[in-house]
């Protein structure tokens, strides 16, 4: 098996020269700035917003003057793109999809959407029919509350703020695709944390965690073991672990808020620090193999990494809100690669 490769024009470009990919009939997921994606032409492509990538020219890079592309692999074609509201998104796996290929989703971070697909998606009918990958779209961080973040379906000229934009390929019959993600936390060796005990909140926002089996403010449990917040929670979701990322602490009401939920019935620990991010990356990824189609990496690891200027290996694309690999994930690296039969 070859080792990763990316497909062709895994990268940012200008406005001008997405435009002439449109116009030649191209099809593609793309991420950039608002205004850019909006003055693109109607075609083949769904995207959605943010300033952070990971490009394998310059590393980490901040960019809002052009746009990310992402074509799909040879073979590939679009199946169905759309728009699908709260009511509709729970079918997003239904029968538009390709019996053989995978489908992209862009959810607008803290909408509807994003939150009924963490805390429900995994229930909805045929969710594992196909591979499922994905991203949360964002804004400038610097931009938090003043910009909202979008999604584009560029077939219908529909942008929104509240709905999902869904891409379904079909893949060749000597193709199939497939879904990893690389993640670098694990769990440290501190005190079992429970949600939902006793009628207590999960989801989003938690006030009390069970911490060993006693019940206290998890405010309370940060500030007395000083945890380092940048540091996710890490669960063991049948032995795949799963991070969940702190947005930040609501210091009035001793509320905790998640970028993606909590929830009942799982075990969590704070994770132990990463040393070095990108020689860390760069050795989960050595032995993979297949044609990256997509990926995408988090926010989160692009700030508390400083990975502006740095490699995350071979695999490129946009740091968002969140990534999605048939579920919501946070500070994880999340790539799907197309295998072919004649592969060697």
């Amino acid at each position: 098996m070859r080792a990763l490769r990316a497909t062709a024009r895994q990268s940012l470009h200008s406005v001008e020269a997405v435009t002439a990919m449109i116009a030649g009939g191209a099809s593609l997921i793309l991420a950039g700035e608002e205004t850019l994606l909006a003055s693109l032409p109607r075609g083949r492509w769904i995207g959605g917003t943010i300033p952070y990538f990971m490009t394998a020219e310059a590393g980490g890079a901040v960019d809002r003057t052009q746009i990310y592309v992402q074509t799909l692999p040879e073979g590939a074609s679009v199946a169905w793109q759309g728009v699908l509201d709260r009511a509709s998104l729970p079918d997003l796996a239904a029968a538009s999809g390709p019996d053989n290929g995978y489908t992209i989703l862009l959810l607008p971070s803290q909408s509807d959407v994003h939150r009924d697909f963490a805390l429900n998606g995994q229930s909805w009918p045929n969710l594992f029919r196909r591979p499922l990958a994905g991203w949360v779209t964002g804004v400038l961080l610097d931009r938090l509350g003043i910009d909202s973040p979008k999604v584009f379906d560029g077939a219908s000229g529909t942008v929104s703020g509240d709905a999902a934009v869904v891409m379904h390929v079909a893949l060749p019959d000597d193709a199939y695709a497939r879904i990893d993600n690389v993640n670098l936390f694990e769990q440290d060796s501190g005190p079992a944390l429970t949600f939902g005990d006793d009628g207590d909140s999960t989801g989003f926002t938690v006030e009390w965690v069970h911490v060993d089996g006693v019940r206290t403010r998890l405010v309370d449990h940060i500030a007395a073991h000083g945890i380092d917040i940048r540091l996710p929670l890490v669960a063991d979701y049948n032995g795949a672990m799963i991070n969940v990322a702190t947005a930040g602490i609501d210091e009035a009401t001793g509320e905790v808020t998640f970028f993606a939920p909590v929830f009942p019935g799982m075990t969590y620990r704070f994770a132990r620090p990463v040393e070095d991010y990108e020689r860390q990356f760069a050795e989960k990824i050595a032995d993979a193999t297949g044609e990256v189609a997509f990926s995408c990496n988090c926010i989160l690891n692009f700030n508390y990494a400083k990975l502006e200027g740095k490699h995350t290996g071979s695999l490129t694309g946009p740091m968002s809100f969140g990534e999605i690999a048939y579920m919501l994930m946070t500070q994880t690296l999340v790539y799907l690669t197309i295998e072919r039969d004649n592969d060697a």
